[in-house]
């Protein structure tokens, strides 16, 4: 079913004790994308991805649902199998859009400030952009950025989560060049934030149409904590 992104605040304290973190609803209506990602058995095949055209319009997966089987490249430029290294630790997994965006290079750098204590609690943490390698690299380097960054420059990967929109014109020039290429449907990831369980499902989903907008350490590291007790 088609599901679009509202922005919500998140309401009170009580809600964050429960461990029910949405700063978006998702609703659900009767017609059926063409965009959609279908589960068949354990796997998840990828239907003829019909481009959103604003970041509103996406359709994410969602709480309880099972992420798609992908491989990315790593940060050297060699296969990452995200399922497996998945299947060895609760996963805190992060769509940004690139280390050219402002907004995604503060959201990584509050992220490391973080890292010790999202370990020790157990999760590890990958965050993946629309950047070659070689942007990776670059990002690692300069934020001192000591977690996994994965590569998904043609938004396969992007896709398959449902949070793949067509950017808007002013980034038509760049995008190319910053994928290495690979982008050539010129599009970018909504910035996401999903927490998986060790089997790969969905335990809690922050999407934000205003890229400005991010999740908040604070919120983050409460999140995560109440939900790991539950994995």
């Amino acid at each position: 079913m088609k599901k679009q992104i509202k922005q919500l605040k998140v309401a009170s304290a009580t809600l964050l004790f429960l461990g029910i973190f949405y700063t978006s609803t998702i609703s659900a209506q009767s017609n059926k994308m063409g965009t959609d990602t279908k589960m068949l058995g354990n796997d998840m095949k990828q239907a003829t991805y019909k481009i959103p055209q604003i970041a509103e319009d996406i359709s994410p997966l969602l709480y309880g649902e099972k992420t798609p089987t992908v491989v990315l490249s790593d940060i050297s430029g060699q296969s990452f199998d995200l399922n497996k290294v998945v299947a060895e630790k609760p996963t805190i997994l992060i769509f940004y859009r690139g280390g050219w965006c402002p907004f995604c290079t503060k959201q990584l750098s509050q992220i490391q400030d973080i890292i010790p204590e999202l370990e020790h609690t157990g999760y590890q943490i990958i965050a993946i952009s629309t950047d070659s390698p070689e942007g990776l690299m670059q990002s690692a380097t300069k934020g001192k950025l000591n977690y996994t960054l994965l590569s998904d420059a043609d938004l396969n990967v992007s896709k398959q989560f449902g949070i793949a929109y067509k950017a808007p014109e002013g980034y038509w020039d760049m995008l190319p060049k910053t994928s290495g290429g690979k982008n050539v449907d010129l599009l970018l990831p909504v910035p996401s934030v999903f927490i998986l369980d060790k089997a790969g499902i969905i335990h809690f989903v922050y999407i934000n149409p205003d890229f400005k907008q991010r999740l908040s350490t604070e919120l983050l590291r409460a999140v995560s904590h109440v939900i790991y007790k539950e994995l």
